[in-house]
């Protein structure tokens, strides 16, 4: 018998690097997504192939991770299997419309929708996130925080997901009428298992150490951190301030209030967290320049996409003179109103 499930991408409209410190965050769901279907292995190697990809993917069952794409369907597997959800080896194939690299969690998808096929009918998504984190942070090694997880796992089209991160509460939040997010890709590439995602996360731990903090959200005075360290607390305590006042916003269909925050939220990931690059900031200011109510990097950074806040504005226009003058980007969709 074939098991089957769609999951979307997601986009981070601000809440950035802030779900490991306690924060809360804001993404929402994406017109994008991955198809996932699967059948018993006739072998003992669990197999995956790829709409988007030549070959198939092989590895025995409960095998380490290969240092391939398709080590996230394997480490969903053999979660699937501790949780008695399958049994034995499995065919997997995957075609997805989701950017590989550009911040918008292809991978989380991936990893949810594999989770979301094999699962029984009924089971909580917030447990399906939190078995698709433990993927990423034990057998892919990335140190992820929760937000990516849950947002493909609740996030429905037309709504924002308001997250704590710390208790994993969730409020769904309607995307205004008139109101258009633009996701952008910058054209640059990026990885998250290079090392440099692990070092940021390394320096907010430290940072909440020093502090004698559980989660560095809860800090009140960074005077005690070192030169180093200090711009890092600086961007996770206004991040958190920023994240707060953009919710209130979006409940008050504040346009204007909204880009606010994303626009300074930007500045502050390129100027004290410094995981934004020059193409992509120069990307930002064009996109506020040309007609958006604010725009800011979106995900982990070192890359990816941008996203941006039109209102009442004529998005293919926006568009159309922003790759003018930055050829090497490419819209990715839209997200609005239902």
């Amino acid at each position: 018998m074939n098991l089957q499930s769609w999951t979307p991408g997601r986009v981070n409209l601000i809440g950035e690097w802030i779900d490991f410190n306690g924060g809360t965050v804001l993404p929402a769901s994406l017109p994008l997504g991955v198809e996932i279907t699967l059948e018993s292995s006739p072998d003992r190697f669990d197999h995956v192939t790829s709409a988007q990809f030549p070959g198939t993917a092989s590895a025995e069952q409960n095998a380490p991770a290969q240092k391939h794409w398709a080590d996230y369907v394997f480490g969903a597997l053999k979660a699937a299997r501790k949780q008695r959800w399958i049994k034995g080896a499995q065919a997997v194939h995957l075609d997805s419309i989701i950017p590989a690299g550009a911040g918008v969690s292809s991978s989380a998808a991936v990893t949810v929708g594999v989770l979301k096929a094999c699962a029984p009918n009924g089971v909580d998504p917030t447990r399906i996130a939190l078995l698709a984190q433990s993927v990423e942070n034990d057998f892919i090694g990335v140190p992820c925080g929760i937000m990516d997880q849950m947002a493909v796992a609740h996030a429905r089209p037309g709504e924002a997901l308001a997250l704590n991160t710390r208790t994993l509460n969730i409020e769904q939040l309607a995307i205004p009428e008139g109101w258009t997010f633009a996701v952008i890709h910058s054209g640059i590439e990026r990885k998250l298992a290079d090392g440099r995602y692990k070092e940021r996360r390394d320096d907010c731990l430290a940072a909440a150490k020093l502090l004698g903090v559980d989660y560095l959200c809860d800090a009140e005075d960074l005077s005690a951190l070192p030169p180093d360290l200090h711009p890092i607390g600086q961007h996770v305590l206004s991040e958190g301030a920023r994240s707060r006042a953009a919710i209130i916003a979006l409940r008050d269909s504040d346009a204007r209030a909204f880009g606010d925050q994303m626009t300074a939220s930007h500045a502050s990931l390129r100027d004290d967290f410094k995981v934004s690059t020059p193409e992509i900031d120069a990307l930002v200011d064009d996109a506020v320049k040309l007609g958006a109510r604010g725009a800011r990097i979106t995900g982990a950074g070192f890359g990816g996409c941008i996203v941006a806040l039109l209102e009442d504005n004529k998005p293919a226009q926006w568009w159309t003179n922003l790759h003018a003058a930055h050829p090497a980007s490419r819209w990715i969709c839209d997200v609005k109103a239902g």
